[in-house]
């Protein structure tokens, strides 16, 4: 019988090492995969937080235009009618007046949320509009460095906080709920409780440093006192002999 040939098997030994090189590919590959999984995961989680602030700063902007329009309202309000509109229909087409006046052009969309739905603050139950915020309660990405007129946002831990006031209510002036206290020694802070004001002094200025005293000048050295006389000085002369006196 002829031996027939076997095409799978050549004859030769397996290589060394053969084994070793393709299992150290295959966790080679492993690990490759989980890295590209991990840079395209906080690809992700970096758009997303690049999404979230700009949305944060749209709303800032519109929220500037809400501050605006109502100081505006504030401003053309006639003497004996309140400063603050019933409602954000009368920001788009005032009723005061015949003629068409509008202190904004549109009620515009929450950029946080995608709906044209706002929270509003009133006065007073459900008249006269003093705020306009944001319904989402999501934890802002910008927590500091804001604008001047929106410094009251620093630290707020809800988007929801973010309460845009008139314009002209954006800072609140000292002792109104809000201000800060005035520092005492600054140039115009009231003394504090209990001291006098010194003489001559207006009402509300701040209180005088007092005077250094004068240096006393330096005092002259005393005069040293005479030695009292001693008993021999103070006897009288003896009456002279006797032969002298002839």
């Amino acid at each position: 019988m002829t031996a027939t040939a076997n095409p799978t098997r050549t004859g030769r030994p397996p290589r060394r090492g053969a084994g070793f090189s393709s299992g150290f590919t295959y966790i080679s590959l492993v690990i490759m995969l989980a890295i590209m999984a991990l840079v395209c995961a906080s690809t992700v989680k970096l758009g997303a937080v690049m999404q979230r602030s700009a949305a944060e700063r749209e709303l800032l902007n519109i929220g500037a235009q809400f501050s605006d329009a109502l100081q505006s309202y504030a401003k053309a309000t006639p003497p004996g009618q309140p400063t603050q509109p019933p409602s954000l229909k009368e920001l788009l087409l005032d009723p005061r007046f015949p003629a068409v006046r509008r202190h904004l052009r549109k009620i515009f969309v929450d950029p946080m949320t995608g709906k044209a739905e706002w929270g509003i603050s009133y006065v007073a139950g459900t008249t006269g509009v003093v705020a306009v915020y944001s319904l989402s309660t999501a934890k802002p990405v910008k927590i500091g460095n804001f604008p001047a007129r929106f410094q009251g946002f620093e630290g707020k831990q809800r988007i929801s906080d973010w309460k845009f006031v008139s314009a002209g209510d954006a800072q609140p002036l000292p002792g109104q709920p809000g201000a800060k206290p005035p520092q005492p020694g600054q140039p115009g802070t009231p003394p504090l409780p209990g001291a006098t004001p010194p003489a001559g002094a207006e009402p509300g200025a701040p209180p005088s440093m007092p005077a250094e005293p004068a240096p006393e000048p330096p005092a002259e050295p005393a005069e040293p006192a005479e030695p009292p006389p001693r008993p021999d000085d103070t006897k009288p002369d003896p009456d002279p002999p006797p032969e002298q006196q002839r």
